[in-house]
């Protein structure tokens, strides 16, 4: 971390990958726009940083909306005047049913929090990071085993994923010219609520039904802020951080 304080923004703040990143952001240092759904969840992450609690901002965003975008990015500038780091982490899923039963609006939520929420809060990070002095920044799409291989009836979150890969190579290549780095971390089975049904046992491809290691969230956060670390020249274009006996080699 440079003697220069860094702002970054982390969306899917209030819990689970999005909190503990957070906190070790600001740990390091770091000035952070905390951004999502439920304001409470929010105050809770900003309490939680203790003393660096006056470099947290609180700004209830829901990424579907691009209204909701746009007022993140513009109270992150007016507030702390640049923006070094974007987090990409906020994400849903579909109810685990069968594909031909899914609905249209359980798909297009999905995508529309993944994919298109994702890319308009890169478009905004664009607007600003190219044109503040010193120029440029870097970009953290939180991806997912999923973006490798899926688990059945994941058809939305599977396909969004994959996408999100998409998105980060484009990303990556559109922003060299204004000195903007982007990078992937696809994680697999960090403790978090989400994650809890895993030691109650998941459906495998096979059709059986496993109980699937998990790996200290925090984990995920320290590699985050390493990714952060590097100087603009240099980047981690993609890294996978999971429970090492999770059923990820070989799955399928």
């Amino acid at each position: 971390m440079s003697s220069v304080a860094k702002v970054a923004i982390v969306t899917g703040a209030g819990s689970g990958i999005g909190k503990r990143t957070s906190l070790a952001l600001l740990q390091e240092g770091y000035s952070v726009a905390l951004a999502g759904r439920r304001v409470e969840a929010l105050e809770t992450t900003a309490e939680e940083a203790g003393p660096a609690r006056s470099r947290a901002l609180v700004v209830p965003t829901d990424v579907t909306d691009h209204a909701s975008i746009q007022a993140l990015f513009a109270k992150t500038k007016e507030t702390f005047g640049r923006l070094d780091l974007l987090f990409n982490n906020a994400g849903t899923g579909a109810p685990p049913v069968l594909l031909e039963d899914l609905t249209y609006d359980q798909w297009q939520l999905v995508v529309d929090t993944n994919l298109t929420g994702t890319f308009l809060c890169t478009q905004e990070a664009f607007k600003i990071m190219k044109n503040q002095q010193p120029r440029g920044g870097r970009i953290i799409n939180n991806g997912s085993i999923s973006a490798h291989v899926p688990r059945p009836n994941s058809a939305p979150y599977a396909s969004t994923k994959h996408a999100l890969t998409g998105l980060t190579k484009s990303t990556s290549l559109d922003g060299r010219k204004y000195d903007i780095a982007c990078g992937q971390i696809d994680i697999g089975n960090a403790t978090t609520e989400r994650t809890e049904r895993m030691n109650r046992g998941v459906p495998q491809a096979t059709g059986s039904v496993s109980v699937e290691p998990r790996m200290d969230v925090d984990n995920v956060a320290r590699a985050v802020v390493y990714m952060a670390s590097l100087p603009l020249d240099e980047n981690v274009q993609f890294i996978t951080v999971m429970a090492t006996k999770m059923p990820y080699i070989g799955r399928g």
